[in-house]
């Protein structure tokens, strides 16, 4: 006697939009905006092809880099390297207070309202742009390398430590509070000891953020590596920015290996 061979239903993910219809409509859509988009944009194409023929004899005069100058290197480096530490520490020193500020569950309303308004501002610039203000506000150099990676760095670790003190186990808060302690003896007790490994984490991964940061905001004239690359390149020395290219690359990615294993171990 044979038997129907049995078909199996294989799952199927669905689909953004269920409607087919709707589906294809905004697909059609989106590749429509994409094409009027590129047929609008002004480019002027003659610029873009002598733009090419500009970029090959950078290339060309690039090839091979120049390390004779290794001394203004290193000192540019290790100028990154203090400007990122000390924005670091002065960063994650902020963020306490403006992270527990910016809980819903632990300060009063008109608190946490100025705590969130506090990192939405601080995170509204592109570091460049902070950057260019401080220099125009306290000069070329350091200072404004670090007073830039200082907003960036509570824009950034603020606004994560915030999220990570809402989610916090509330019960041992809630029992320090019925043992009659006081608030800020809860907070240091009670709350802390929850949010310090996202900490330790938080401030690793800013380290190495702002390391690789200093190297752009350099190039607007805050400091570090990244002005002297922007000299490099203005003085037409490409042999020389190819080299300084190239150790910053080195650096990010020993950094990003280095900051990745010890947030492994946390």
């Amino acid at each position: 006697m044979s038997t129907a061979p049995q078909v199996r239903d294989h799952w199927r993910k669905p689909s953004f939009i269920a409607n087919p219809v709707i589906r294809w409509a905004v697909y059609a859509g989106v590749i429509l905006y994409v094409v009027w988009t590129l047929a609008t944009l002004p480019i002027d194409w003659a610029r873009v092809a002598e733009g090419l023929e500009r970029a090959g004899r950078i290339f060309g005069g690039a090839f091979p880099p120049s390390f004779e100058r290794s001394g203004l290197l290193i000192d540019g480096f290790l100028e990154s390297l203090k400007i990122a530490i000390l924005a670091t520490f002065l960063g994650v020193l902020m963020s306490i207070p403006i992270a527990f500020m910016a809980a819903r569950n632990v300060v009063p309303q008109a608190v946490f309202y100025l705590g969130r308004a506090i990192i939405i501002v601080a995170r509204s610039f592109h570091p460049v742009i902070v950057a260019i203000i401080f220099v125009k506000a306290v000069g070329f150099g350091p200072l404004a390398g670090v007073l830039t990676l200082t907003v960036y760095s509570i824009g950034f670790v603020a606004k994560m430590l915030a999220e990570r003190i809402e989610e916090i186990d509330f019960g041992q808060v809630e029992a320090m509070k019925a043992a009659g302690a006081p608030y800020l003896s809860t907070l240091i007790y009670a709350v802390v000891p929850q949010i310090m490994p996202r900490q330790v984490g938080l401030t690793i991964y800013q380290l190495d953020s702002n390391l690789r940061a200093s190297a752009v905001v350099g190039i607007v004239g805050a400091g570090g590596i990244g002005s002297t690359l922007a000299n490099a390149f203005g003085r037409y020395d490409y042999d020389f920015a190819l080299a300084i290219t190239i150790v910053i690359v080195g650096v990010i990615l020993l950094s990003e290996a280095v900051s990745g294993q010890i947030r492994k171990r946390l």
